[in-house]
């Protein structure tokens, strides 16, 4: 069983709105209903990062009749609309939240003004009912008398927040608000933090990472805190503790455009204790060496699932491969990933300095390598023989 609280607070941007919008949350243990009233003015309502993301399960019903909109968010696979999930370690409390956007527009004296947006902010807490059992005994020793004047001066109760865990990319040095639309090989750098008011009693440890394309190819990229792939998505590191930061360069699946980032972070009381890697330094996320399981930190409180969500592909939305050959900034890799400027396990080119014609013996070579090592043990054998035959036929002839 499960007790059900729902929460929401709202920020507006910008002045020029009147009054709030105020939503109707209601949770259960399977699902987030949020319906929200609209107004003549409402451009636009949507889950933050995901204005233009095509699933329907993140978007609104609408009901021009009655004039709301209504999401219902699926808790059960909170990755789907990329909900965050907190997890009280201690007491196994479980808190949802995300963030939804309302774009109006207004004007004043006759003259359009910029659209307003407001942010809601809309919270589930989910907190298991178990049966407590109480045993009636004597603890107090025999004889014992409570003294008549108790003076009792200060009772102080606090409690430490729950942590809000934020998710950012950066572009060239500047945050990209917003939905990221970017082509492979883009260099970019991810940043996860804690609200102002967590920091100065929290630490984070990225200690898994997922990527999918919303379907069905998954892959690891960090796994018990290190990374998998330095040249895909570097190591996180961090100077305070609550503030983590990684580059890496866009890279997306073949069969889709989206790339989804499923990662699982630990908030530790003060500081999260670091990982040891396979370079042998303490980090946050470096070249990944074979541990059975991530040691259990002591100051572990909450464990945090965050989702995140960019769009990947070239800039005029086509997958050409003939063309991808044409760029060095954009080559297919061998892999599951399509990746800009990586060069092991293949040949890199230069257009200015390559004739056409040497382009397509690289790749014809290239695709050769491959072959010789998906075949590695049958390709032996067969050398092996051809080197007897080749002995035998010169000592009889």
């Amino acid at each position: 069983m499960f007790r059900v609280i729902a929460l929401f607070y709202v920020i507006g941007l910008m002045t020029l709105s009147s009054a709030k919008v105020e939503p109707k949350v209601k949770c259960t243990p399977n699902l987030m209903r949020i319906e929200l009233p609209m107004k003549p003015s409402t451009r636009a309502i949507y889950l933050q990062g995901l204005k233009d993301y095509p699933n329907p399960a993140c978007k609104p019903q609408t009901d021009p009749v009655e004039a709301t909109a209504v999401f219902q968010l699926n808790l059960t696979d909170f990755y789907q609309c990329a909900i965050t999930r907190v997890i009280n370690q201690i007491t196994g409390k479980q808190v949802f939240y995300k963030t939804i956007i309302i774009e109006s527009t207004s004007e004043i004296e006759g003259i359009q003004q910029p659209h307003i947006e407001e942010f809601i902010h809309v919270k589930c807490s989910i907190s298991p009912i178990t049966n407590h059992t109480v045993v009636k005994r004597n603890v107090l020793p025999a004889g014992f008398q409570e003294p008549e004047d108790l003076k009792i001066t200060k009772s102080i109760t606090s409690r430490a927040p729950v942590p809000i865990l934020g998710v950012g990319v950066r572009q060239g040095g500047k945050l990209v608000t917003g939905e990221l639309n970017v082509s492979p090989g883009t260099p970019l750098q991810m940043e996860i933090f804690l609200d102002k008011n967590s920091s100065v009693i929290y630490g984070l440890l990225v200690t898994h990472m997922q990527v999918t394309d919303t379907n069905t190819q998954e892959e690891t990229i960090i796994y018990n805190g290190c990374t998998v792939d330095p040249f895909l998505f570097e190591n996180f590191n961090t100077v305070d503790g609550d503030f983590l930061t990684a580059k890496f360069k866009a890279f997306k699946f073949p069969e889709s455009t989206y790339v989804q980032f499923k990662c699982t972070v630990n908030v530790c009381l003060d500081k999260c204790q670091g990982v040891e890697c396979s370079d042998g330094q303490i980090g946050y996320g470096r070249k990944r060496r074979e541990i059975p399981s991530l040691p259990a930190d002591p100051n572990k409180i909450f464990e945090i699932t965050i989702t995140s969500f960019i769009k990947v592909n070239y800039e005029d939305d086509t997958e050409n491969f003939e063309e991808l050959f044409k760029n060095q900034t954009k080559i297919y890799n061998n892999k599951k990933f399509i990746v800009g400027n990586e060069m092991d396990k293949r040949f890199y080119k230069t257009i200015d300095e390559t004739p056409s014609n040497l382009e397509v013996m690289k790749l014809m070579e290239v695709e050769k390598v491959t072959t010789v090592v998906a075949d590695n043990s049958a390709a032996k054998n067969c050398a092996q023989f051809a080197i007897i035959v080749g002995i035998l036929l010169r000592l009889f002839l």
